[in-house]
Formats: structure tokens, C-alpha cells, sequence
């Protein structure tokens, strides 16, 4: 029974995709995902209580509170109950549960006061502090109710109906304790997270998170669950309403914004932390995103306006618009996306080979290609970051577009004057032309292009320059 309303689920969103996008894209969406299912072994294991008592002991010492702020409306019992388990058997305990509660009738205040007195039974005290709204002010609001209540050092924000892992607020902990060892204040901390098939009672879909990437969380709020926000920032910025349905998105926005007019890049970085652990456990059911991506659709709007509002901000000249999934957004430059940014000292696509595969494009630090071998026609999976602009080590010389204050130095590397040619390629759902460095006087095997490609993201960095790779340049290898 749970599978079948798993595949049929995936059958409505196929035809809504189609309704959107038309058919070619669709079968080759279609496509991807079967084979990305077809490839996942994932198993969620929960810390055994050996672990978790080891975890207690190791961080009894450490001083930081984290609150953890709950925007509830009319909770079904079963996800109220799991959620309050989920953050009472932390492993860390410094910590609070604020209950910001718009419901209309009194279930979630009793199950929550009934929590709050066996915590004080069993604990001989309760950190579970429970308001009732007056008035429900939306998802922001009542939100931003029980965020004035949080007297922790983090503030965190976990949804009514999911919960967390019992070793989430222990790695949240320990990375806020070891950035401070070495100085550093993290203004935000974000984790990586799991989907909970409620019909099935199995953990799917887990989403690994890259490092903060700042061109990639302009394409999609990859960042999303679990966060946690240094207070003083949180309680400075707060959520705001007319954002509703994408709130976390304009506040991750805001927290980069911030960030951006207050310290180099090098720190901002440091200071936007991942925790490279599944530590947040999102409830797929039938009233939700994560199962029903068209159920509230008002929500993409809501992460559009709010990108919008952050390149107003930042004084870009560009036009942010829906990109062919749902929640993932196209900024488009005008003029130029070099004359735009100033930060940007190189741009590069993607690179295929005769089978339409990538074979160049975005490098890690080690000189890795982020998506070597993937078709041309798809999108890294559910994702879909294969698709989405984003910061590199360095893209592949073949396909690149260099600022002027750079081409010194792609000269001595390269040994070629610095010269563009124009090339015919997609851009999004449309093909246009693209001035790119004309390379054809180089000559290399594939690790040449790449050692070239490495040397030149380097300097750029070195330049104080970041790299972005954007997909939506595609030129093909030499035959």
C-alpha cells in the first residue's frame, strides 16, 4: 500500500512537470529519477544510546544554549508527539523548545503542557516554554512570536510536523564550540537532512549539502533544514511576512546580505558553517512540500520575490525567474554578468563530449569535475544541481569568459593572447549566443586543460576573484 502511494505520488508530479515543461524535458526528468531511485541504498541509523551517552559526557561542559522555535497551527497528535520526542531525547542538553501556538483549539496545548510536566517529573526542571497567539500572524509571524521568547545563544527553527535526529543539537554544538576555539563567531549553521515517507515509515531521499556556496543558494534554498542563526542576528532580522511560504529563504538571504557588507568573502565563509551530517528528518505526507511540490505553490512566488529583493540589495541590475523546477530560480544579468559582479573574475560551462556527456566544467579544489559523465540532458537528480549556476575552485578553459583585470594573468598561463570567439549554445529553455576565449591555438590532453583550468582559478582567487560555473554554457570538445 505505502509503496504504490509513493509511486503514484510520482506519477502526479510527472504530469504536472509535463503540464509545465513539455515532453521533452519530462521523459529525461522522468529518466533520471528512476535511475536515481534505482541506484539509492540509503539507510537512516540512529546513534545507538552508548553513542549518545558518550556524546552527553563530551560536551557537559560546553556553554552554549540553543532555542528551538516551533510555529505550531492544529498539529495531528502523532507529528506533535514525535516532534517534542525528537528534541527532549537530545543528546545535548542546553537547550529550549519555544511553542509559538496560533491553533484555534486546545490539542497542541495540552500535549505540549503535558510534555512540559513530564520533563519536570522525570528532570526536575522544563525547558519547554509554550505561548498561545492571540491571533494567528501566518507562518512569520507567529514565528517571530516565539523567537522575542528564546534567551539561547543560537536560535534554531524545526517545523511542527518533522524532527530531528537525537545527535542534532551535539554536532550543532560541537561546531559552535570548535569555530570559537579558533576565533571565529558563526553567524549561521545548517545540516544535512533526510525526507520521512509518513505512509511507509522509510527515510529517503537524503540531501547531501555542499559547503556555503553563495551563486548556489542564489539558485535555490538548498540550505534549508536544520539552521540555526547566531541570536543577536536572528532577533535583529526575525522572518518577514510578506515572504511567507519561502520565509527561510529571505532569511538565509538576509543572513548572506549581512554578511556581505560586514566582512570579506574569505570570512563570510567561515562563518556560514555546514555540518556535513543528516541531522534533520523532513515529514513527507500529503499537506506537505516535501511530498506535494505544487501544494503550495504561493511558496515559489514567495522565493522569487525574495531573490528579487536580495540583488535589489546588492545593487545588481538582473531578472530572477522560475527555471524549469519548482523552488529553483534563474537570475538573468543585464548586461553582462561580469560587468554586474564585480566579484566574479571568471565564468565557465560546460564542456561535451561526442555522447553529449560532460567532460569540464565546475572543478573542486582538488581538481575533481563535479558532474564528469553526466548527460546533457539532465540535472544532477532531485537536486538538480547539475542545472543550477554555482562557485568553483575553477571551471574548464575551453568554456570560460574572463574580466579584464584577469586576462594578464590567463596569458601567462596559457601562453595565448586573450581573445574571444562567439559561440551558439542553450540558455535555459531558449539558444543564444555567447562571447567565449577563443582557444583554439591550445592544444591538450584532458588532464592539460584541467591542470590549465586549475592554474587559472588560482590566480583568480589569488586576485581576490571567485569563479562561477553556469551551466547553461555548453560548448562541445574537440572531435
Amino acid at each position: 500500500m505505502g509503496n504504490r502511494i509513493f509511486r503514484t505520488t510520482n506519477f502526479i508530479k510527472t504530469v504536472n512537470y509535463f503540464k509545465k515543461n513539455g515532453i521533452r524535458h519530462t521523459y529525461y526528468a522522468a529518466k533520471e529519477r528512476l535511475e536515481e531511485e534505482r541506484k539509492s541504498n540509503y539507510y537512516y541509523r540512529k546513534p545507538s544510546a552508548e553513542e549518545l551517552e558518550e556524546q552527553r559526557r563530551e560536551t557537559a561542559d560546553y556553554s552554549e544554549l540553543f532555542s528551538i522555535v516551533v510555529p505550531a497551527f492544529e498539529t495531528k497528535e502523532e507529528f506533535l508527539r514525535d516532534m517534542l520526542d525528537s528534541v527532549c531525547g537530545q543528546s545535548y542538553g542546553k537547550w529550549e523548545l519555544i511553542i509559538a501556538d496560533a491553533s484555534e483549539s486546545d490539542t497542541v496545548e495540552k500535549i505540549v503542557l503535558e510534555a512540559a510536566q513530564r520533563m519536570t517529573e522525570e528532570n526536575g526542571e522544563n525547558r519547554i516554554k509554550y505561548r498561545r497567539l492571540t491571533e494567528n500572524k501566518g507562518i512569520s509571524g507567529n514565528t517571530n512570536a516565539g523567537i522575542e521568547m528564546a534567551s539561547g545563544d543560537y536560535i534554531a527553527l524545526l517545523d511542527h510536523d518533522d524532527f530531528l535526529t537525537p545527535d542534532a543539537l551535539y554536532y550543532m554544538a560541537q561546531a559552535v564550540h570548535s569555530a570559537k576555539e579558533q576565533g571565529i563567531i558563526p553567524a549561521l549553521l545548517y545540516t544535512d537532512e533526510d525526507k520521512y515517507e509518513n505512509n511507509i515509515g522509510y527515510y529517503i531521499s537524503p540531501h547531501e549539502k555542499l559547503k556555503f556556496n553563495l551563486d548556489l543558494i542564489l539558485s535555490n534554498n538548498y540550505i534549508c533544514h536544520f539552521t540555526a542563526v547566531e541570536a543577536k542576528l536572528m532577533k535583529t532580522l526575525q522572518l518577514r511576512g510578506e515572504f511567507d511560504g519561502a520565509q527561510d529563504y529571505d532569511l538565509v538571504l538576509r543572513v548572506v546580505g549581512q554578511l556581505l557588507k560586514t566582512v570579506p568573502m574569505h570570512e563570510m565563509q567561515r562563518r556560514i558553517i555546514h555540518i556535513s551530517r543528516i541531522l534533520y528528518h523532513w515529514r513527507s505526507h500529503a499537506d506537505s512540500t516535501a511530498e506535494n511540490t505544487a501544494s503550495k505553490s504561493y511558496a515559489y512566488e514567495a522565493g522569487k520575490n525574495a531573490l528579487t529583493d536580495f540583488c535589489a540589495g546588492q545593487g545588481w541590475n538582473v531578472e530572477v525567474n522560475h527555471s524549469l523546477h519548482l523552488g529553483f530560480y534563474e537570475i538573468a544579468y543585464v548586461p553582462d554578468i561580469l560587468t554586474v559582479r564585480t566579484d566574479i573574475g571568471i565564468v565557465g560551462g560546460r564542456v561535451l563530449d561526442a555522447r553529449g556527456r560532460i567532460c569540464g566544467g565546475a572543478f573542486d579544489a582538488n581538481g575533481v569535475s563535479r558532474y564528469m559523465g553526466l548527460h546533457k540532458e539532465y540535472s544532477g537528480g532531485s537536486t538538480h544541481r547539475a542545472a543550477l549556476k554555482q562557485d568553483a575552485a575553477a571551471v574548464d578553459i575551453r568554456c570560460i569568459q574572463v574580466r579584464p583585470e584577469l586576462r594578464e594573468q590567463f596569458e601567462q598561463i596559457t601562453g595565448l593572447r586573450y581573445e574571444e570567439r562567439t559561440v551558439r549554445c542553450k540558455m535555459g529553455r531558449r539558444t543564444g549566443e555567447i562571447r567565449i576565449a577563443d582557444m583554439s591555438g591550445l592544444i591538450c590532453d584532458e588532464a592539460g586543460y584541467r591542470k590549465l583550468s586549475m592554474e587559472l582559478g588560482r590566480a583568480a582567487s589569488e586576485h581576490g576573484y571567485r569563479v562561477l560555473w553556469n551551466p547553461e554554457m555548453t560548448v562541445y570538445a574537440k572531435r
